[in-house]
């Protein structure tokens, strides 16, 4: 259950950044530059963490899948 909860967390760290960089205007804006920055070391960071109780095919999949309209 902890690997879903870190994986969930970092799907939502990694929408927020995609959505901090488009703000970011080609990272001229400095706020939403920091934001993509911080989200995406905070997304990746929490995926590693998750592999340690599931697999990676599994967050792939969910990760993956997440990101669908």
């Amino acid at each position: 259950m902890k690997g879903y909860i870190l994986l969930s967390i970092a799907i939502v760290s990694e929408v927020l950044a995609t959505l901090c960089l488009k703000l970011s205007e080609g990272f001229s804006n400095i706020i939403p530059s920091i934001g993509v920055v911080f989200g995406y070391g905070l997304a990746f960071y929490l995926l590693s963490q998750s592999l340690a109780y599931m697999s990676l095919s599994l967050a792939y999949a969910v990760w993956s899948g997440s990101e669908q309209p």
